[in-house]
């Protein structure tokens, strides 16, 4: 396996493992799938000191991919990113998100972050468990959060800090 920066001709398979989260209702709150518009801009956008990387098998297949986004635009928060990790389905349970974080903490350092933050669903136990194993911890929870199918939805926050 392969963990390497995203390139312009990953973006329809990175697209296909993040439409399969919003359609599982375990990792995003996004509800509607996405589009090549949509892959187009978040790759503009993680192209400097917000980065992705994916995750490449010996096929060449894309099996997972990360990313640091920006947390909150103020100055006084430089040094904080919001990540997010996505594995395609069919390769989940095969430390791909081990991988991930590892290589993204190794660029967040390198782009001058001190901590990184991320958002997930209580009920997402695989997730939680790669996070903690990761050395990641809970901040709280934000109750009734957002809404899915028309149900109120929890959001946990989780950070570590990497310096």
């Amino acid at each position: 396996m392969i963990i390497r920066k995203v390139k312009k001709g990953d973006l329809s398979q990175i697209l296909d493992i993040y439409n399969q989260g919003i359609q599982d209702r375990i990792a995003t709150l996004e509800v509607d799938p996405k589009d090549q518009e949509y892959i187009q801009t978040w790759y503009e956008n993680h192209q400097g000191r917000y980065i992705a990387i994916v995750a490449e098998n010996y096929q060449s297949e894309i099996t997972g991919w990360a990313c640091i986004s920006a947390y909150n635009a103020r100055k006084a928060y430089y040094g904080v990113g919001e990540i997010s990790v996505y594995i395609h389905k069919d390769f989940r349970g095969q430390k791909i998100g081990q991988k991930l974080l590892k290589e993204l903490e190794i660029q967040a350092i390198n782009n001058k972050f001190h901590k990184l933050v991320l958002f997930t669903f209580p009920f997402n136990v695989l997730g939680q468990g790669l996070y903690h194993k990761m050395g990641y911890r809970e901040v709280g929870v934000f109750k009734n959060q957002g809404i899915i199918d028309g149900h109120f939805v929890d959001v946990m926050a989780m950070e570590k800090l990497i310096n």
